[in-house]
């Protein structure tokens, strides 16, 4: 009680970790609602019964790692928990092309603009690629592909938000165990460890390689007196006096606790779906916001997002499970296959069967069966997998970026509001058959068999890991949602700073871009913290 905030940011991923740490640091009170978990490396998701997803009709007693949410033709992926989607990203960070930005976006955004934002989020960050000597199976695979197709000249290594040890190689004992990840302190007093290739990038590092902003700029923002609040969701935001008042839920012991809070500005950095969603809400149920443009939901991307699995005969080929998620890719972003700008990268994914069975035999009363099977249970080149055999190419590129979401009746209860998603392939389907073809050359270059995805073949629907849009940047209010700087058309102090604001699809992992923009709008708001975007 009596606490004042000069700011609330609402959430904590790569928009509401940046502008947090940023305006703490530069002397702001600063308040971050996270509608999830602080989850620390012991409580990662790894057997059946763990906290796996997050739901968002039931976040106190669903209240997970992992967000889907399912609409028509389209499953969106995200993460859920204090440093948002870096939770469960592949740590990739690459900067857009410079030519991305020449038509679509406010004048002032330029790559040039840009670049000594991206150098900020770089240095926090620690990005590098991965070593040469320690290069994982996947990216051999695409290498080999790349070759054969006469592309080897695109095949190269992605940067990576990971910390490696250059001495760890494949060639050690137990290469996969523990006692190789070298122990530091990071710039932020945090505790991490050097990569081990356990595979589990996605779900959580077990020994903290991964640079997650919980590591870094959330840290940032609170050494400078910060205040994070876990499983806050926020419901509401409406004027108040010269600032704003947000209304939230708490989760308490499986309740939701009502509450709010009041400061001068806020800062929405909830993603593409939650900001446009609460914005939505603020316009149209509860009327709050009136006056936000009507171009609110539109122009939303998938960023076209392909996941296409492919079946190898000779499973040393792909060693799924094993290495950092993605360290590779190839790059076709100069429209030189059918006139389409994508990008292909070597997915992965966890060795699922290893770490259940892991999580389960760790209780005291199966200490003799982990015992007795620890043969079976142990990490390494040869661990059991199943799934070892599978690859999983990725897909990005620039697509139409014609989704709409909007407020319907949900289904269970029509008398209420839920987001929804128009989306439909027409405008982007010669570049979803392209990367679709590539993935095909590419597995049979190399002796797979790709499987084409049943959710593709039936309705032609996608899954995305990379939602952008929603309230994007423009010129003025008939353009966008808000302006070069994130600030909302019609309402001065309220600030978007995630991939909401994106105009339409980067084509490439569009993490380091949102922290980019979002480095960009911190600064300009500190530098002139009474400007507004009111036109």
């Amino acid at each position: 009680m009596g606490v004042q905030f000069d700011v609330i940011v609402i959430g904590s991923g790569f928009g509401g970790a940046i502008t947090a740490a940023r305006l703490a640091e530069g002397g702001a009170r600063v308040l971050v609602l996270e509608r999830g978990r602080r989850w620390t490396a012991n409580q990662h998701p790894r057997g059946p019964t763990d906290a796996w997803l997050y739901r968002k009709n039931s976040p106190a007693k669903h209240n997970g790692w992992l967000d889907l949410r399912f609409f028509p033709r389209m499953i969106v992926a995200q993460g859920a928990g204090v440093g948002g989607g870096s939770l469960c990203y592949s740590a990739v960070l690459l900067e857009a092309r410079p030519e991305l930005f020449d038509a679509g976006w406010p004048p002032e955004i330029t790559y040039k603009e840009l670049r000594p934002y991206y150098a900020k989020v770089r240095d926090m960050l620690s990005v590098q690629p991965i070593p040469s000597r320690q290069l994982t199976a996947r990216a051999r695979l695409l290498r080999k592909a790349a070759a054969k197709l006469g592309h080897g000249d695109r095949f190269t290594s992605v940067p990576l938000g990971i910390t490696f040890d250059e001495d760890w190689n494949h060639g050690l004992y137990d290469p996969l165990g523990h006692q190789h990840s070298k122990s530091f302190i990071n710039q932020q007093g945090e505790r991490q460890g050097t990569c081990v290739h356990l595979g589990n990038c996605d779900i959580g590092c077990d020994v903290r390689a991964k640079n997650t902003l919980d590591l870094n700029y959330i840290p940032l923002a609170e050494r400078h007196g910060a205040e994070v609040r876990p499983l806050h969701i926020a419901r509401r935001i409406e004027p108040d006096g010269s600032g704003y008042r947000v209304s939230f839920d708490r989760v308490d012991r499986e309740r939701l606790i009502s509450g709010s809070v009041r400061a001068e500005m806020v800062v929405l950095a909830a993603g593409s779906l939650g900001t446009t969603e609460l914005l939505l809400r603020c316009r149209d149920e509860h009327r709050t916001l009136p006056n936000i443009s009507r171009r609110l939901g539109k122009h939303w991307s998938p960023n076209a997002n392909f996941l296409t699995p492919a079946f190898y005969p000779d499973g040393d080929q792909v060693k799924q499970g094993i290495g950092p998620t993605i360290t590779s890719g190839l790059e076709f972003m100069d429209g030189s296959v059918n006139g389409q700008h994508f990008y292909v990268q070597d997915d992965g994914f966890p060795n699922m069967l290893l770490n259940a069975m892991r999580a389960t035999l760790a209780s005291p009363a199966l200490r003799p069966l982990a015992w007795l099977l620890e043969r079976q249970l142990a990490r390494g080149l040869d661990e059991v997998n199943p799934t070892r055999d599978l690859m999983l190419w990725l897909g990005q590129g620039i697509d139409a970026a014609d989704g709409e979401l909007r407020l319907g009746p949900r289904f269970a209860k029509p008398w209420e509001q839920d987001i929804d998603l128009k989306w439909r392939v027409d405008e982007s389907r010669e570049l979803a058959d392209t990367i679709l073809e590539m993935h095909r050359r590419l597995s049979e270059a190399t002796g797979g068999q790709l499987y084409v995805p049943l959710f593709w073949r039936l309705v032609r629907g996608m899954v995305s890991v990379h939602p952008l849009g929603g309230c994007g940047m423009g010129r003025s209010r008939t353009e966008g949602v808000v302006d070069h700087a994130g600030r909302v058309f019609g309402y001065k102090n309220l600030v978007v700073a995630d991939g909401a604001i994106l105009p339409g699809a980067t084509g490439r992992n569009p993490s380091m871009t949102i922290g980019a923009l979002s480095e960009r709008i911190a600064a300009l708001m500190l530098r002139d913290p009474g400007a507004g975007a009111e036109r």
